[in-house]
């Protein structure tokens, strides 16, 4: 017999653009990016990332005691800077994990290992997707398991803001702003240093010089006399104000709080319609997830509100919408007619 075997072809093995590796190295990348963001720093985001925490931490929840605030500011804070949230579910209570990873199918989360923090160092678990809670904002179709916070929804104004807000507190620590170059005439460094002296310490004195204008002979005159010069650089030009107003606006309308509440002449329906367009558009969808989560996870249905703690609505309009109902109700009972299909005909439900 021969001893040698005919050798195989070699099958060339390639990963496609929307293989497993590429969605593991694309979640790591939003993992990292997500919770790394130095625009997450600044005080605008944390003035934002504060109304998320107080309006979910003030939510009135029914059906379950695990829902506390506390778990709800941890859980906003979460979602507003890293755009998910994990908590497993033990029967102390729901347990917050600082990591995580996960596996799927059909798009759904199967089994979890998670990282849970302790003083005396984290430990690792393998759970269930049963026994655990995992909010998510802002998913994309490529991965619908991964959340999205809003600052990497808006990479360009985050940047430009972390930029803006860096420059300028280097140009304030560095730039010689208030200094000044004044003229004098050829002398001793000695005799420099003994004037530069005198100015820094005489603020507030008035300080005579001799002129440097020196005729002799006919001969001409210096242009220029005792004139500073100030050398502090001139940010206007830069359109560094309009610039921070912009990205800022921009971050508070993805965060969902309305620019004219930061405005220095905003009034009190502004600020009223600024917190009822944050609980409304933005906090209310976060808690209806939260809810729906809950009631998978949890075995009871679970309903959060976030309008009535807040008084996020007109109280004048409603007061005016229940006495016209009431009326409305009134005389339909005078008339015979049934108000159940009367509220029916106008789309009124609960």
């Amino acid at each position: 017999m021969w001893p040698f075997k005919r050798k195989e072809p070699v099958t060339e093995t390639r990963s496609s653009g929307t293989g497993y590796t590429s969605q593991v190295m694309q979640a790591r990348a939003d993992y990292i990016t997500g919770i790394d963001g130095v625009a997450e720093l600044t005080g605008t985001v944390q003035g934002c990332v504060s109304l998320w925490t107080g309006g979910l931490s003030l939510s009135d929840v029914e059906g379950t005691e695990l829902l506390t605030p506390r778990i709800l500011a941890l859980a906003a804070r979460a979602l507003a800077l890293r755009g998910e949230a994990v908590f497993v579910i033990r029967d102390t209570g729901l347990v917050p994990c600082s990591d995580w990873d996960l596996t799927t199918r059909y798009s759904k989360p199967t089994a979890y290992r998670v990282g849970i923090p302790d003083t005396g160092g984290g430990k690792t678990e393998t759970v269930l997707a049963g026994e655990v809670m995992h909010l998510r904002i802002g998913c994309d179709m490529g991965m619908p398991y991964v959340g999205q916070s809003p600052l990497r929804r808006a990479r360009l104004t985050a940047g430009l803001l972390q930029t803006l807000e860096s420059a300028l507190s280097e140009v304030y620590a560095n730039a010689p702003i208030g200094s000044q170059i004044v003229p004098f005439p050829e002398a001793p460094e000695k005799d420099m240093d003994a004037l530069a002296r005198g100015f820094r310490g005489n603020r507030g004195r008035v300080l005579i010089r001799e002129s440097v204008n020196v005729q002799a002979a006919g001969g001409p005159v210096p242009a220029q006399d005792w004139k500073a010069s100030d050398v502090t650089p001139d940010l206007s030009k830069a359109m560094t104000k309009e610039t921070l107003a912009a990205a800022r606006s921009s971050i508070e309308m993805v965060y969902g709080v309305l620019p004219g509440l930061s405005n220095v002449a905003t009034t009190g329906p502004m600020v009223r319609e600024s917190q009822r367009h944050l609980a409304q558009w933005a906090l209310m969808p976060i808690a209806a997830m939260i809810g729906q989560e809950a009631s998978e996870k949890l075995g009871s249905a679970v309903k959060l509100d976030v309008m009535r703690p807040l008084q996020a609505f007109d109280a004048g309009g409603r007061a005016r919408a229940l006495g016209a109902i009431v009326q409305t109700l009134a005389m339909a009972k005078e008339a015979g007619v049934d108000p159940a299909q009367a509220l029916a005909l106008v789309d009124w439900k609960d």
